[in-house]
Order: C-alpha cells, then sequence, then structure tokens
C-alpha cells in the first residue's frame, strides 16, 4: 500500500508540474502577444511611395474613382443611341434637370452648358467618393505595420473626401477655374479690376471737377477689391472644410456605432450618410456653379 500511494503523489506532482509548465507558457505568450491599434486619423495613411511622391489610401482611392468615371464615360458613349433605351432614358433626365437647375443660378443656358461639364463631373466625383467609403472592406482591410515600437493596421483604402488634401485640392481647383472662366467671359482687364481696382483710381482725375466726391468713393472701391482677395482665400477654406467636415464626422459616427455593436446599428447611420453624401456633393457643385457665374459677370453687373 505504501509503495502504491507513493507511486500516486508522484504522478500527481508530474501532472501539477504539466499544469504549472503549460501555463506559464501561456502567460508569457500573453505577454509576448501585442495588441494591434488602429485609430481614425485626421492624416491620410501613406500606402508606398513612388520616387518622391508619397502614394496615401485616400489618393489610391481618388484613383480608383477616376477610373470607375473614365469606364463609365466610355461605355456610355459606346452605348448612346438616337432612340435612349431605359437606361439612357434615365440619364436624359438627370441631366436635363440637372441643367435647369444650373439655368436657375446663371439665368443663361449657353451659359450653363459652358460651365455644367465641370461642375457636374465634381458633383460625380465627391458623390462617388462619398459613397465608397460605406462600402465594406474600405477602411477594413489592410496591413499591419510597426510604429514607434507599436504594431499599427492601416487600410488600403480611404474615402477620398475623409481626407482634408483631397477637399483642399478640389477647393483650389474650383476657385481657380472660376477665375480662369472669368477671364475668358469679361476679359483680363474688367476680372483683374474686381481685385486691385487700378480703373478706380483712374476715374478721379477726369471726374473730380463734376462729382468731388470720387476723390472718397474710390478709393473705397479699390479698398473692397483688396476685401475680394480675401473672400476667395475664405472660399477656399470653406468649401474644403465643409465637405472634410461632414465626411470624417461621418466616418467616425460610423466606427463608434460598429464598437457598440457591430451588427444592425450602424445600418440606418449608413443609410442617413448615404444621404449626406449626396447633400454634400450637391453642395459643393452648387457652390462651384455660383463661383463661376459671379466670376463670369462685369463689375458693373
Amino acid at each position: 500500500m505504501s509503495q502504491a500511494t507513493e507511486q500516486l503523489n508522484n504522478l500527481d506532482h508530474q501532472e501539477t508540474g504539466e499544469y504549472q509548465a503549460l501555463g506559464s507558457a501561456e502567460v508569457s505568450y500573453g505577454e509576448a502577444h501585442e495588441e494591434i491599434s488602429h485609430e481614425i486619423t485626421l492624416f491620410a495613411e501613406p500606402i508606398f511611395n513612388l520616387g518622391s511622391l508619397t502614394v496615401t489610401n485616400s489618393l489610391i482611392n481618388s484613383w480608383l474613382v477616376v477610373i470607375i468615371l473614365v469606364v463609365l464615360s466610355l461605355v456610355i458613349r459606346k452605348k448612346l443611341r438616337t432612340i435612349p433605351k431605359k437606361l439612357q432614358g434615365f440619364m436624359e433626365v438627370i441631366v436635363e434637370g440637372a441643367l435647369k437647375m444650373a439655368d436657375s443660378v446663371t439665368g443663361d443656358r449657353k451659359k450653363s452648358l459652358k460651365v455644367f461639364p465641370i461642375v457636374f463631373t465634381i458633383f460625380i466625383f465627391i458623390l462617388l467618393n462619398n459613397w465608397l467609403g460605406l462600402i465594406p472592406g474600405i477602411g477594413s482591410i489592410g496591413f499591419i505595420e510597426t510604429h514607434d515600437g507599436h504594431q499599427v493596421f492601416v487600410p488600403w483604402l480611404r474615402g477620398a473626401t475623409a481626407d482634408l488634401n483631397t477637399t483642399l485640392a478640389l477647393a483650389i481647383f474650383s476657385v481657380i477655374g472660376s477665375n480662369i472662366f472669368g477671364i475668358f467671359i469679361v476679359g483680363f482687364w474688367k476680372h483683374f479690376n474686381k481685385f486691385i481696382n487700378l480703373k478706380a483710381f483712374a476715374e478721379i482725375p477726369g471726374k473730380i471737377t463734376k462729382d468731388p466726391m470720387i476723390i472718397f468713393v474710390n478709393p473705397i472701391k479699390a479698398f473692397v477689391g483688396l476685401i475680394e482677395i480675401v473672400g476667395e482665400a475664405a472660399k477656399v477654406a470653406s468649401l474644403s472644410f465643409r465637405l472634410f467636415g461632414n465626411v470624417f464626422a461621418g466616418e467616425v459616427l460610423l466606427s463608434a456605432m460598429a464598437a457598440i455593436l457591430a451588427f444592425g446599428i450602424p445600418i440606418p447611420f449608413m443609410f442617413l450618410e448615404v444621404v449626406v453624401g449626396i447633400i454634400q456633393a450637391l453642395i459643393f457643385a452648387m457652390l462651384t456653379l455660383v463661383y463661376f457665374t459671379i466670376a463670369s459677370t462685369a463689375e458693373e453687373h
């Protein structure tokens, strides 16, 4: 009996030692395992470099939208028929409605036809970028890299309009494009005098005898032109931050809802973001149309 009891005790000690070893292995594994972090950043994450150009995930998303637009335009152009089918008829209704909306701003169908291709392309580009950010996989498929000693998840794609660089580029294009359009429509000299009103100073010597108040009025006109320069810079800030703020806020909202419960709760907010994407694209396009219209109007009008 004593020998049997001694053997059982030895077996118990061996098993206890194995469990202790296994437990220590699990602890060491837990210590070695590092949590992978992923936070929504204000800046777009770099993916790779092309020489000195840093390609970010939002830039890749922009290229993807451009490819989609080019392919769609080529397909639609090839499928155009004199007698339209259902899809072509639907697109013609949308384009005609957009042209009527442009006419309500410009007041002239000829001017609308000149501006419409630019404004409508901006609208479609922003709309697709807004909606692509809602597709599963955008922002959730990527790779892991080590940053400052921590493992960080970096998505391959990110909604381009959630990056301030993209919205700022669109705003600069809109404002500069409107001024170039104004130069072609009203002429360089008239458009230049909207900002630096040399004409106002040149009128003072010839009209001061008939209208002495011109010596006070025209310098004020020149000062207003300088305010217009500040206004152009304010347009860039307004356009870029409005679009970026709304899209980025939607991205944060969806992430917060998914963190609470990944199934069910984010769905209503995704539908809300679909509507917000349309509204923001429309606002940006309409403001661009307004800027083009104002730039193409002579100062006296």
